[in-house]
């Protein structure tokens, strides 16, 4: 069996923000916004994709966030949500997978409880303070490369990872990563062949632990990645391409 791990936003998925021609389909709506597209070539390599391999969407989204997204190919049999803590078999969370990743992170328990302390208090968080399933720490910081520095000097950095991406923080324990979630899957369903795709620092331990790993274009000098990737074309949008790189793979 071959597996695709795909995470979702700004590698299958972009916000209305984004550029990405004008052939798009709506993927998701929030408080009656359409906010996410894909392409309309991403939709018709997604469904040929789909013939070919396992795709599993794997994701830092929250459960919530997650159910909000209609790729309109239909229902994915397996998809892993909070950053590899959670998986949803047929929509439904597996709890014996859910009560291990709580284990895996036990070590972890008290830097996240302090990294909650320190940020209740700091004045530049300009967002609710989110303990996400218990698993992660999440917010939103008006100086988020700054707050991520300072997490840094007082957290221990050997068990929990501090991020920013925008204007959002994560404190995430170290043992809860979507390379973790891969080697777990990996076993979980016997895949004999594991792909990924991502485009975020949280994607870098996927794409490594990955037998193929399909990143944009740059990928490797932004975040200094000292493994084999496959970097994208990126005169393409990074949907298109790593679909098709899929599908090259097993042409």
């Amino acid at each position: 069996m071959v597996v695709f791990h795909t995470d979702l936003d700004n590698t299958i998925i972009y916000s209305y923000k984004h550029e990405i021609g004008p052939v798009k389909r709506s993927v998701e709506m929030y408080q009656g916004r359409e906010i996410s597209f894909i392409t309309g070539d991403t939709y018709q390599l997604l469904q040929q994709v789909r013939e070919k391999m396992l795709v599993v969407p794997t994701s830092t989204r929250s459960i919530e966030q997650y159910r909000r997204i209609d790729l309109g190919v239909g229902a994915f049999p397996y998809a892993l949500v909070c950053n590899g803590g959670i998986l949803l078999a047929d929509g439904k969370r597996d709890d014996s997978w859910y009560q291990s990743s709580l284990a895996l992170i036990g070590r972890s328990e008290g830097e996240l409880e302090k990294a909650i302390h320190i940020l209740e208090k700091d004045a530049r968080r300009k967002f609710e303070l989110r303990f996400i399933e218990r698993l992660f720490v999440f917010t939103k910081c008006s100086q988020p490369k700054q707050t991520v520095d300072d997490l840094r000097e007082v957290l221990d950095t050997g068990l929990v990872d501090v991020f920013h991406n925008g204007e959002k923080v994560y404190v995430v324990p170290r043992d809860l990563n979507k390379g973790k979630a891969v080697q777990r899957f990996r076993e979980y369903i016997h895949a004999d062949v594991v792909i990924a795709a991502g485009d975020s620092e949280f994607d870098i331990p996927m794409l490594r632990d990955a037998d193929v790993g399909l990143a944009p274009h740059g990928f490797v000098e932004a975040y200094g990645v000292d493994f084999a990737v496959r970097q994208m074309d990126g005169r393409k949008v990074f949907a298109e391409s790593l679909l098709e790189e899929c599908l090259s793979l097993f042409s």
